[in-house]
């Protein structure tokens, strides 16, 4: 059976010499009809290995539950990795960052109102030994102790980042072990951070994406013997909403992984295929300002979100010739695309009249959070009537993460949490007047202490200076779009639903366009594409050619403001936005 081995000069697999050359390929972010292309164009690039974070969030949505089918199919994925030929890293968490919303962590830990996340906090460890005993016993026949393509296992993820308690990461390694992993484990963190993430007797690796020289020679510091290995040697990066495109070089990316190579190292490409933040998945950072990221994670990839080699695809093949066998195979060309088409989207519903799309309203003296509501994603409804008429200013204390604020089911405007904004002023009608404030949970925070990110209106909600006490809480997760009464087009106040049909011949990618829309979600044939958002960068939403099928598709948009135009296109080009000067 190959086992890795970790020597004081390198690693060895099947007591040869072995050098990882890795690429980052998350199955989660990929359609799983996609997977085999995009392991073969892995294989053919010259990567010997792949490597994947496991999202505990989607693979448990609910405490008890656990799932691992469809696009979640890990085993199927692992089975796909092994086909051609390519070992794998597996990435299990708990915490796995990856720009993924709240990192990888279920919603529902934060149930517990003073829980720590990633500590010994027993609530804490309690879950992930639940999850540990549920996720790896079927993985473990994809060990290469049992004649798998998993060569190593991750522990934690860039811990050295967040905290310093070892014996945190000693209780995680314990849980891995207890429940059947026998490979190599190891750890990874930033240069600075690698003194407060490594645990003894677990291989350290590093993170970085230049200064290569420097970023290798602090791993040495930390770790005199043993392998040398960048195990996220960031080659883009990703992009946030109300930003710049982000872009690097090829040329500049080519000559830090040849340097990278030429030192000994084994390297994990990060990334080698981004892919897609599809539905509500995407994370964000909150470094004193709340920042979504967006729902491509194109990455400036080698592969980019629609699976096509880019030219940075072939810099690298180039540079890994250098230094490895490449196959001498011919690299498949861009994929047959949608001829571009403009669609009318001739269907419209208002949101708030479809009852069937909302969860049981929950009474109480205040807003309940998204969480105590059992929901992950998507929006809360909060209703609540207002006491008097003329000037009213709304305060909230937080609002996680933006409002779009109603009264008698007119928009009176928007609080966003990335701005700092907790009131707002406007004119209330009469007693009674309602009051309905419509919640979106835009990511959960997915780096730092920031994760403990609870959703939904936190804390007092006042008008003019006094509390109210009478709340009704209404989750709308949106998990589906079906059963929508639809009508004609029409003009509609507040957020509405629209949709359209169009014919093709044969599935291909595409992208959807959204000129003249302001912000929302949208899906195809019931598949959610994500979230689009006019201030860009992202200017397309990608359309796998699996989620097509041949003749009538269904395009619906969930518009969240007034909107000009009933018209979306789609296209055979992605628009990810300007880029960086």
């Amino acid at each position: 059976m190959p086992r890795l081995e970790i020597d004081e000069d390198g690693f060895r697999l099947d007591d040869r010499p072995f050098r990882i050359l890795s690429g980052g390929l998350h199955y989660f972010r990929v359609h799983p009809q996609q997977w085999a292309d995009r392991l073969r164009k892995a294989r053919l690039l010259g990567l010997n290995t792949v490597e994947t974070y496991v999202p505990w969030n989607l693979h448990a949505p609910r405490r008890g539950e656990f799932r691992l089918d469809g696009g979640l199919d890990l085993p199927r994925f692992l089975d796909l990795a092994a086909a051609e030929g390519l070992h794998v890293l597996l990435r299990p968490g708990p915490y796995i960052c990856a720009e993924w919303e709240g990192g990888g962590l279920p919603s529902w830990l934060l149930t517990e109102e003073d829980i720590a996340l990633r500590s010994r906090d027993p609530r804490f460890l309690a879950a992930v030994d639940a999850h540990l005993a549920a996720l790896l016993p079927p993985l473990k026949p994809y060990l290469s102790t049992a004649g798998g393509p998993v060569i190593a296992v991750q522990l934690e993820n860039e811990y050295g980042a967040f905290g310093e308690d070892t014996g945190y990461l000693a209780d995680l390694a314990g849980l891995l072990r207890t429940h059947g992993v026998d490979v190599p484990l190891f750890t990874c963190d930033q240069p600075g951070d690698l003194a407060r993430g490594g645990l003894d007797g677990v291989l350290r690796t590093v993170n970085f994406g230049s200064r290569v020289e420097a970023g290798l020679d602090a791993l040495r510091r930390h770790q005199p013997t043993g392998p040398l290995m960048c195990s996220e040697f960031w080659i883009g990066w990703f992009d946030r909403w109300g930003a710049a495109h982000t872009t690097r070089d090829a040329a500049d990316a080519a000559a830090d992984l040849d340097r990278l190579l030429s030192a000994g190292a084994s390297v994990n490409i990060y990334m080698l295929h981004g892919g897609t933040n599809f539905g509500f998945t995407n994370g964000a950072n909150d470094k004193g300002t709340y920042r979504p990221t967006v729902t491509s994670y194109d990455y400036d990839a080698l592969l980019d979100e629609a699976g096509d080699p880019t030219p940075k695809y072939e810099a690298f093949r180039e540079v890994l010739a250098r230094h490895a066998p490449v196959p001498d195979e011919t690299v498949p060309a861009r994929a047959r695309k949608l001829a571009p088409v403009t669609v009318e989207l001739d269907r419209c519903a208002g949101l708030f009249e479809q009852e069937r799309l909302f969860g049981e309203a929950v009474l109480g003296d205040r807003p309940l959070t998204m969480e105590q509501l059992g929901q992950s994603f998507g929006f809360v409804l909060y209703e609540a009537a207002l006491p008097a008429a003329g000037p009213t200013v709304l305060r909230i204390d937080e609002v996680r993460d933006r409002a779009q604020v109603f009264v008698d089911g007119q928009p009176v405007g928007v609080l966003a949490r990335e701005l700092h904004e907790h009131a707002l002023a406007f004119t209330s009608p009469g007693p009674g007047a309602r009051l309905a404030v419509l919640v979106e949970n835009q990511g959960r925070v997915n780096y730092g202490p920031g994760v403990h990110d609870r959703k939904g209106l936190l804390g007092a909600v006042t008008v003019n200076g006094e509390p109210l006490t009478e709340w009704s809480s209404r989750p709308l997760p949106l998990d589906s779009p079906d059963g929508i009464a639809f009508a004609p087009a029409a003009p509609l106040v507040g957020p509405a639903f629209h949709q359209g049909s169009f014919e093709i011949d044969r599935p291909a990618d595409g992208h959807l366009a959204l000129a003249g829309w302001t912000k929302g979600h949208a899906w195809i044939n019931g598949f959610a594409l994500g979230r689009y958002w006019s201030r860009g960068p992202q200017a397309t939403l990608y359309v796998p050619a699996p989620v097509l099928r041949t003749g009538r598709n269904e395009i619906t948009v969930l518009e969240l403001h007034a909107t000009a135009t009933r018209a979306v296109e789609l296209r055979d080009r992605p628009d990810p936005g300007a880029a960086q000067d």
